[in-house]
């Protein structure tokens, strides 16, 4: 019926190796981009908490300037 190929175990097994490729290649893509993207992203959201404490009045304009620069080098 399945002729002399391995039948549904064979289809099984070419879905799990083309499933294994495509993680492969979208962890990849994660890896080499997740250095630079991510760094970026860190910073954004600590000048967002930055803006946010001076904006509530925890922190003064001089210790904002020190610290947003710090954050910018």
């Amino acid at each position: 019926m399945w002729g002399n190929g391995y039948g549904m175990a064979g289809g099984l097994m070419m879905l799990v190796f083309w499933g294994a490729i495509i993680a492969l290649i979208v962890f990849a893509v994660r890896w080499f981009d997740g250095g630079s993207g991510s760094a970026r992203a860190q910073r954004k959201e600590a000048l967002d908490v930055l803006r946010h404490r001076f904006a509530k009045g925890e922190i003064d304009e001089d210790e904002f300037r020190t610290r947003k620069a710090a954050l910018e080098e």
